[in-house]
């Protein structure tokens, strides 16, 4: 690879970063009226005025602002986005009769949905960890550690191992089919992984560690596919594989049929969550402090699936999902397997040197950078087809928000630095 283009790289995210994505997010977000952070946009970045704050879009807006003040933007102003979310989070979002956070409340903080959701605690884990790694603030590690006890309590599987992940206010278990009470995802379980990593780098605990080590292996050895090491991703409690559904409480964007099955429901992978996974996995190991060698064939697996057939060669960008054994499905460009496959592909070419991984790298960011990126705005477009046309138009929403993106440029700097000091 090319010195100069890796440079190129890096000023293209660098430029992108500091004068388009953080300034859009910086002068929105925040909502001085009612508390909390303001998370739906229009395609032209105007208030969309949806009455809902929903822990998903809190949770990783204060990751997104906490990561980045660590990281060294901001000035101290991103430090102080991430608090204003934390107070809504801790002071109307917590529930202090039962634990846990309610899934979702309208914009001055009464409750919606009151459900407890694990997806979202992953993500309230997650933040709440940063948010104390940034910033020292105790009180993010303190319901950190309380959600993770939580889960222990009521949500781990102590036969099959794992986590359920659908619950009532009161942690009852939820019944079954699109409620969700009978199944166990891959994304939960991922997310898990990336908070108890979080969680673990800020508290030192090792039953935090022993967690962590936990459900990396569940992900290896139950989630992965047994074949091809692709994500499954749905199961049944026992970790026999279940049909891919729609649950009535989130995915609610991703593109099912009518009657809320998948097409080729029991046959599908996401190459963006594969390298995510991948990379995030290469991150747990580097703070549970173990090396790659001994996840080394999993890895390669995981980032050269999506090489292989996830990479569209032809315009740039990877595909949304396909077969374990490599047909493609679904061949529009869907803005966060952009952002994870930019972190994880820069990973692979970190490590292991091969230039396929640069190459697949280069296909992404050129996509992104010349179709993804809403220039005249800031963000990034949500859905494009394969030739780079959108789709759909709207800035944020709950599922569509500032941590995949924010996150992607920011990572991707720390490892173009990396490789440059190679």
């Amino acid at each position: 690879m090319n010195i100069d283009q890796l440079h190129a790289y890096r000023q293209e995210i660098q430029h992108h970063l500091n004068n388009e994505l953080l300034p859009f997010w910086e002068k929105r977000i925040v909502d001085h009226e009612n508390g909390g952070l303001l998370t739906h946009f229009d395609k032209n970045g105007n208030d969309s005025r949806e009455d809902e704050k929903s822990l998903i879009a809190q949770t990783r807006s204060i990751y997104t602002f906490a990561s980045a003040h660590r990281a060294g933007y901001g000035d101290g102003r991103y430090a102080e986005i991430a608090k204003h979310g934390v107070e809504f989070l801790l002071g109307k979002m917590w529930d202090a009769e039962n634990g846990g956070f309610y899934w979702l409340m309208d914009r001055k903080g009464n409750v919606k949905i009151d459900e407890k959701i694990i997806y979202g605690h992953s993500f309230a884990i997650y933040s709440l960890s940063e948010y104390t790694l940034a910033t020292g603030d105790p009180r993010g590690l303190e319901y950190a550690g309380k959600v993770f006890d939580l889960l222990q309590k009521y949500a781990a599987d102590t036969y099959y191992g794992g986590y359920f992940e659908m619950f009532d206010r009161n942690w009852e278990l939820k019944g079954p089919g699109s409620a969700g009470g009978d199944r166990k995802t891959l994304d939960a379980h991922m997310h898990l992984m990336e908070a108890f990593t979080t969680l673990y780098e800020a508290s030192g605990k090792q039953v935090h560690r022993r967690k962590l080590v936990e459900v990396i292996g569940l992900l290896v050895n139950k989630i992965m596919h047994p074949t091809y090491k692709t994500g499954i991703p749905q199961f049944w409690a026992d970790w026999s594989v279940a049909p891919q559904i729609k649950f009535d409480i989130i995915w609610g964007w991703d593109r099912f049929t009518e009657d809320g099955v998948k097409s080729a429901a029991e046959d599908n992978t996401s190459y963006g969550h594969n390298v995510e996974f991948a990379w995030l996995l290469m991150h747990a190991l580097d703070i549970a402090g173990i090396p790659y060698s001994e996840y080394e064939e999993q890895l390669l697996a995981s980032f050269n699936h999506a090489v292989d057939y996830g990479v569209d060669w032809e315009f740039g960008g990877v595909f949304v999902e396909g077969s374990h054994a490599g047909e493609v499905y679904d061949r529009e460009k869907e803005f966060w397997q952009q952002a994870e496959v930019i972190i994880g592909f820069l990973d692979a070419y970190r490590i292991y040197e091969d230039e396929k991984y640069i190459k697949a790298y280069d296909a992404t960011h050129r996509f992104v950078f010349d179709h993804v990126i809403h220039k005249e705005v800031g963000e990034w477009l949500p859905l494009l087809t394969r030739q780079g046309e959108p789709i759909w138009t709207h800035m944020s929403h709950s599922w569509k928000i500032n941590y995949h993106t924010v996150r992607s440029m920011i990572q991707a700097l720390v490892r173009l630095d990396k490789i440059l000091a190679k």
